[in-house]
Order: structure tokens, then C-alpha cells, then sequence
């Protein structure tokens, strides 16, 4: 299964997404920023193709911001953490000439867009779980797990292939249901986002 993985676009032209994540990584770590998600989307001209590229600080980067906020009362440094328009704007000119200087993006004109994977964010590896413990999340399953696939609850634990979720489940008929602790495999969940708590 060896080869970097390929997207072909509308045009036929291959484009190398391991290799843009790697770049992308790369500047994004100079930048104290990590990659949460990247997509390639070809349209059906040259101009309709899309490079989506989400950020978001990496660990030392709200290290950083948690050290500042230690004087501050009741401040959640999750919050905080999040990605300025200046933040975007220089990752994304610094992302877009390497990409373009080494022909990463064969076939011509594509629009790149950077942005913040917002309050809704998508959970996708073993560190977003982690981090994220004690927020309430919704996700879906591949295989049902008593007869159901969609949950939705505070993400009480996770032992780094395992998910301990306090589930509330939705009201049926206008019954409200009890909230119950589901144990849900990693390798078993299909999608799973935060659940903004404002």
C-alpha cells in the first residue's frame, strides 16, 4: 500500500495530499499552529478548484496562551486558542508560495482558504479526544451499539483506543429519556464534532 495518497481533479491533474500536508505541517509548526483538517476539491473548471486547510494552535501555543491567562479568572484556554485573520493570512501567503514554487498543485489556477476549524470542530485523532475530555461532543458510529448509532453526550474519558461517553439521549414522544454511559471504540466512530457549550 506504499505511495503518497493522490486526488485527481476534474482536469486529471494529480495532486499529492500527503505532500501538501507535510508543507502545510511544517508551516504551521513555525508558526505554532497544527493542521485539524485538509481537503482537495477539484471543480469543473481550473478556477473551481478548492484547497481548504484548517488550523488551530498546537500544544505550545496554548501552553503559551495558558501561561498568559494564568492571571486572569475563570479563563478557558481552549477559548483562547483559537486563530486570528492575522494568524490565517500569514500561514496561508507562506503556505501558497511553497506550494507554488515547487509545483505541489499541478494544472494552474486553484483558490486556497485558510480558516479556524471553528466551535463545532471535528474530532479525528487519538489527540483531539484527549484534549477535548469533558466537553460535550456528538458523534456517529459504523456499527450500532444497542441498536443505535448517533450519540451525543459529554466526552468523560478516553484511554487512547476507547471513549467514555455520558450520553443524553433525545426525548422520544415527548418522553425524556435517562442519561446513560456508552463505551465506544475509537476504530468504531465514524464522525464526531464538539458540541459548542457557550
Amino acid at each position: 500500500m506504499g505511495g503518497s495518497p493522490l486526488f485527481i481533479s476534474a482536469e486529471n491533474d494529480p495532486v499529492d495530499l500527503q505532500k501538501i500536508r507535510e508543507i502545510a505541517e511544517r508551516v504551521a509548526e513555525s508558526h505554532g499552529l497544527e493542521i485539524t483538517e485538509l481537503e482537495f476539491r477539484g471543480g469543473s473548471g481550473k478556477a473551481g478548484r478548492l484547497l481548504r486547510i484548517f488550523i488551530e494552535r498546537n500544544a505550545a501555543g496554548r501552553k503559551a496562551l495558558q501561561e498568559q491567562a494564568a492571571t486572569l479568572p475563570s479563563v478557558n484556554v481552549d477559548w483562547l486558542a483559537g486563530v486570528t485573520h492575522d494568524d490565517c493570512a500569514r500561514f496561508s501567503q507562506e503556505v501558497s508560495t511553497i506550494l507554488d514554487v515547487e509545483d505541489v498543485v499541478p494544472g494552474g489556477a486553484y483558490t486556497l482558504e485558510v480558516s479556524s476549524p471553528g466551535l463545532d470542530r471535528k474530532l479525528s485523532k487519538a489527540a483531539d479526544y484527549e484534549r477535548f475530555v469533558g466537553s460535550r461532543v456528538k458523534l456517529m458510529t459504523r456499527e450500532p451499539i444497542a441498536g443505535n448509532r448517533h450519540f451525543e453526550g459529554r466526552l468523560e474519558s478516553f484511554d487512547g483506543s476507547r471513549i467514555s461517553l455520558e450520553s443524553s439521549p433525545a426525548k422520544k414522544k415527548g418522553k425524556s429519556q435517562e442519561s446513560r454511559k456508552v463505551e465506544i471504540d475509537l476504530a468504531n466512530v465514524e464522525r464526531a464534532n464538539l458540541v459548542p457549550e457557550i
